[in-house]
């Protein structure tokens, strides 16, 4: 599935990726608060993915949150493509 938001909910600068807590807490079936307390907790959390060979130019982000996990990949034009929720 491709996700072409406006704004863009994920910004990549650099070596950084940002993502917008209301677009997260969604893909997550958190309300914004909820996901701000379990982040701060750990029990949210991300993994970044740089590509290389091949995959050079994409990042692929993972959050988790209990049993959810929400993965997007960044191409190097900046669209999303994201896989569902999926329980871990």
């Amino acid at each position: 599935m491709t996700v072409d938001p406006f704004p863009p909910a994920v910004e990549v600068r650099g070596d950084e990726a940002t993502i917008e807590a209301s677009f997260l807490a969604a893909k997550l079936g958190l309300s914004v608060d909820r996901l701000r307390v379990e982040m701060q907790r750990g029990i949210v959390y991300g993994v970044v993915e740089r590509g290389i060979g091949e995959d050079a130019g994409r990042l692929r982000l993972t959050f988790r949150y209990r049993a959810r996990t929400w993965t997007v990949v960044v191409e190097a034009d900046g669209k999303l493509n994201e896989a569902p929720v999926r329980p871990t």
